[in-house]
């Protein structure tokens, strides 16, 4: 969480807030989709290597895919029987080295209502188990009485970052990973969401074995509703402080004909909450 009870955002709103980072650290070793190149950073220039005068500078290289530590999905990134959202043609879309229309520069920034969709509280639990798929019910039952309108985005919390440490078990690969059935998917594009995101790597339920070979949630929302996807979410901290709505904030990167973008949502709260509530 980071503290702007007192800054200019404070003043701006006329009210104290709080901001929630619900980004995951990007660094060498983190997990990774074996669908994507991983993350990798190196220094080219230490301090000390090049003086001038009493003064240094140091500097890197940073090499890693659209899909990789917390990031958003651009709607070019998944066809459906060679097409893309709006009937577009997968293929001649993406020749010359980028997509033609649908790339990460058409992700609009966004500003608006957030909604936190608390999975294993709702189910009594602290996460869900390997390969766990969230059902319509789930989300219903971790709505609790509030309502999901048009536009929002939607954030669903499986508990799986504590799991983040070990690159293996969070990808799912062997074991299967927690994530939304077609359903659920389906329901969220029946209310309108703006874009829906889950603090897991692929979204979709994972199931033991079968890798991401199936992702019917990417097919309906991106495909056929054109609703981005969020993915490797930390919701960890906005859960313990039970906060169920937000100012959401989320600004991709202008990356033209990329599939993805990393991205660094917040969560703000206008009404300091209670480290007693963690």
């Amino acid at each position: 969480m980071l503290d702007h009870t007192r800054s200019g955002l404070s003043a701006f709103l006329r009210e104290p807030v709080q901001v929630f980072d619900l980004s995951q650290p990007l660094e060498n070793g983190m997990p990774c989709s074996p669908s994507h190149p991983g993350f990798h950073m190196a220094l080219l220039r230490r301090h000390g290597d090049l003086m001038r005068g009493a003064g240094s500078g140091s500097n890197e290289i940073i090499t890693f895919g659209g899909h990789v530590g917390t990031h958003v999905d651009a709607l070019a990134h998944v066809a459906a029987n060679g097409l893309l959202y709006g009937g577009i043609d997968a293929v001649g879309n993406s020749v010359g080295g980028r997509h033609r229309e649908l790339g990460a520069e058409t992700i609009d920034p966004m500003l608006c209502r957030g909604v936190l969709l608390d999975i294993p509280a709702a189910l009594g639990l602290s996460r869900l188990e390997p390969g766990y798929g969230v059902t319509v019910a789930d989300l219903e039952a971790a709505l609790d009485g509030m309502q999901v309108a048009e536009g929002d985005v939607v954030l669903i919390r499986t508990g799986w970052p504590q799991m983040y440490g070990d690159a293996e078990v969070y990808i799912g690969h062997r074991d299967g990973a927690p994530g939304v059935t077609g359903e659920a998917a389906q329901w969220l594009a029946d209310r309108g969401v703006r874009a829906a995101g889950t603090d897991t790597i692929a979204f979709d339920q994972i199931l033991p074995g079968l890798g991401h070979s199936q992702m019917p949630a990417h097919h309906i929302l991106l495909v056929k509703h054109g609703i981005h996807i969020i993915e490797v979410l930390d919701l960890e901290e906005l859960a313990a402080h039970r906060i169920r709505e937000f100012l959401f904030v989320m600004i991709p990167l202008r990356l033209v004909g990329a599939t993805g973008s990393p991205v660094r949502p917040l969560a703000i709260v206008e009404s300091p909450v209670s480290e007693a509530h963690a």
